[in-house]
């Protein structure tokens, strides 16, 4: 009991911080931060790179067009978005959408430290490259390109957790360059499937109970 109060004080504490934080410009435009949404016990966590605009506006994660491709490809192997917790590198809007920088990236990314500590996931999806590079560094992987990289599983230690980590494309990506749909698709129902599998273990079948056979 005390330990799972515990948690929610620290979470709630984290929220709080993102909800108010000043560490780069990016607070200035901003509508709202995205702290992320989703299961914070969940074995699962998906990690996009920063809002764009619908995300801007509401405060929630990946709820944009790219975020309906999301959730399509989440039930595609049978997993409802509800169960797995999905947030950003970045928390605040870009603006225009364009990529963050590095330095946003590191005035950012120690939230993302502190949720990967406190929701201790056995599985990491990172989707479109600031994200996996930045999952990469934290594995002490080196990161060469989405191209080489996409859809490989990396049994990896990150924050002293024993992790399964894939990157793949931005499901944002394959609304610009529909030649990239098919290879989000494929990663999804492979291996991105397959760790998922591993990571609710018993609770699969109960979990993932729209799986495709």
């Amino acid at each position: 009991m005390n330990k799972v109060f515990c948690l929610e004080d620290s979470w709630e504490k984290l929220i709080h911080e993102i909800a108010s934080c000043t560490k780069c410009p990016l607070h200035l435009s901003r509508k709202n931060p995205v702290p992320g949404e989703g299961d914070v016990n969940s074995p699962v966590l998906i990690v996009g790179e920063a809002p764009g605009r619908t995300e801007d506006e509401t405060g929630r994660p990946f709820v944009g067009a790219a975020g309906h491709f999301l959730t399509e490809l989440l039930y595609s192997i049978g997993v409802d978005r509800s169960k797995v917790y999905i947030t950003n590198v970045v928390k605040c809007r870009p603006p225009e959408n364009r990529d963050p920088t590095d330095e946003e990236v590191a005035a950012c990314s120690p939230y993302l430290v502190r949720q990967i500590k406190l929701i201790k996931p056995k599985a990491i999806i990172a989707l479109g490259r600031h994200s996996a590079r930045f999952l990469y560094q934290l594995a002490g992987l080196k990161w060469t390109s989405m191209t080489r990289e996409h859809g490989k599983v990396r049994s990896v230690e990150i924050l002293g957790l024993k992790v399964k980590l894939v990157a793949t494309y931005h499901p944002a990506s394959a609304l610009y360059n529909p030649g990239l749909r098919d290879e989000i698709e494929k990663d999804f129902k492979g291996s991105i499937r397959q760790v998922v599998e591993e990571a609710f273990g018993k609770q699969a079948e109960g979990l993932l109970k729209y799986m495709k056979k």
